[in-house]
């Protein structure tokens, strides 16, 4: 059992929790997500099954788009609505200052990544520093914010401001920390109060399942699908026996990547691009024990 599991995941469920009730569910340990989503965030959530798991860091860091509530004028431990209240504010803005500012968040900037992420510092992940109370001094990154649109109207609830946006962002980015720096810019505090993943490169939420409808007979996506802006070449046998032993490969076409299959689209191996002339291997998913069909 080798390919990709498009999910919709539900509120209240962790990414680990998922990967355990889908090996369970499949019969098979080899289970990776590609991306971890909070408990209170639901959608796309791609797993990678069998030797697809091979595939786990190339689709990890693919661009994602989410649909995101945002409170202004509440500021929380976590930086999401699940958080400790540190601090309240009365809040006025209109629609005219917020698109403005959405639109100047569009580009590259240096993120601060939260206090309650999985990012390790010094062999500890920063939740755990959170945790205990202990100050620690947070990392930054670049991130990229490719589109970012205000998707609702704005409503007002005693003295908060709520509004929806969509964002398309490059991989590491943090909503929840982008909230924050958008509520700064308006001249207040915000936190998330909802986050829906609804793309991850190009799966999106409409062809995800949720986990209740997967049983041993679910068909898997072809990892193929996922690598079809690559140029695709079916094997003979004579290039079979040069893969399987991760020979070298003549680069006609000055490719950046091939991907080998055989005759039933069955991926075989990735190569990149080597000193201009030839490919070398990059991922292999050749099983021994595996019986491939292959062209003339």
């Amino acid at each position: 059992m080798n390919g990709l599991l498009i999910i919709n995941k539900k509120q209240g469920c962790t990414s680990r929790d998922v990967v355990n009730t889908v090996s369970k569910k499949l019969g098979t340990k080899k289970v990776g997500h590609t991306g971890t989503l909070d408990p209170m965030a639901t959608g796309v959530l791609v797993l990678c099954i069998g030797s697809a798991t091979k595939l786990v860091d190339t689709i990890t860091s693919n661009d994602k788009e989410y649909v995101a509530e945002v409170t202004l004028g509440l500021l929380t431990d976590t930086g999401d609505i699940t958080g400790n209240v540190i601090e309240k504010q009365n809040v006025s803005v209109n629609k005219q200052e917020i698109k403005k500012v959405l639109k100047e968040m569009v580009g590259t900037y240096k993120q601060t990544v939260p206090i309650y992420s999985a990012i390790k510092i010094n062999g500890k992940k920063l939740y755990e520093y959170a945790r205990e109370r202990k100050e620690v001094e947070l990392p930054s990154r670049l991130v990229t914010i490719y589109s970012l649109d205000l998707i609702s109207d704005i409503k007002k609830d005693d003295n908060k401001v709520i509004f929806k946006i969509k964002t398309k962002v490059s991989k590491g980015t943090y909503i929840r920390s982008l909230i924050e720096d958008i509520a700064r810019l308006l001249n207040t505090i915000g936190t998330m109060s909802s986050l829906e993943r609804t793309r991850q490169g190009i799966f999106d939420i409409k062809d995800a399942i949720y986990i209740n409808d997967i049983n041993e007979q679910t068909s898997l996506v072809n990892p193929l699908i996922y690598l079809s802006d690559y140029k695709q070449v079916i094997v003979n046998k004579d290039m079979y026996n040069q893969i399987k032993n991760g020979n070298l490969i003549l680069n006609k076409d000055n490719d950046e990547v091939i991907v080998f299959k055989d005759n039933k689209e069955r991926l075989l191996a990735i190569y990149i691009t080597y000193n201009k002339n030839y490919f070398k291997p990059w991922k292999m998913f050749i099983r021994k024990e595996e019986e491939y069909e292959l062209c003339d």
